[in-house]
């Protein structure tokens, strides 16, 4: 069900040039070891999601006015090298997969100068009635561009990051 007026190929590349300059590790995000403190990766992922969610149309004013909004139901993230004060950030957006009311994907930070990755993010959302606070479809103009997105993103490689399972890996005896 793709809407002709997001081709393919314009609305990935859209999301994919989406200005993140405005990001960097503050001075408030730096722990007792002199790097960017766990939590505010997930609270940057979490802002930096607004970005793509606005161009799909699944966190704007369009959806929050039909009653709607994105919840998030799982998140992991993984950290690949630390962040320090001042260092200016990128993110990145792959879908994974979706439903008519669950969005699965993955999202990568990076050191935006030097362009080395800095942490993993994939995430479960789903479609929210914000007056019945139930799970509800995506508004059909929503899911149009989802279905568009997941046809180009499919074909791309899946993260190795994602669906890892964590725990201490032992050797077999």
């Amino acid at each position: 069900m793709p809407d002709a007026s997001f081709p393919h190929a314009d609305l990935a590349a859209d999301i994919e040039a989406l200005d993140y300059s405005s990001f960097k590790v503050r001075p408030e995000h730096i722990d007792a070891n002199g790097h960017m403190n766990v939590g505010y990766y997930g609270v940057l992922f979490d802002q930096a999601l607004d970005l793509p969610w606005a161009r799909l149309g699944i966190y704007s004013q369009q959806i929050l006015a039909e009653g709607k909004s994105s919840f998030a139901l799982e998140s992991h993230l993984t950290y690949q090298r630390e962040l320090r004060e001042g260092d200016p950030l990128a993110f990145s957006l792959l879908l994974l997969d979706y439903d008519a009311k669950r969005v699965h994907y993955f999202m990568r930070m990076f050191h935006a100068r030097d362009r080395w990755l800095a942490a993993t993010c994939e995430q479960l959302s789903i479609c929210m009635d914000m007056h019945a606070r139930r799970s509800t479809n995506w508004p059909a103009a929503c899911l149009a561009r989802i279905s568009t997105l997941f046809e180009v993103h499919r074909a791309l490689p899946r993260p190795v990051e994602a669906g890892r399972i964590m725990g201490i890996r032992r050797p077999i005896s």
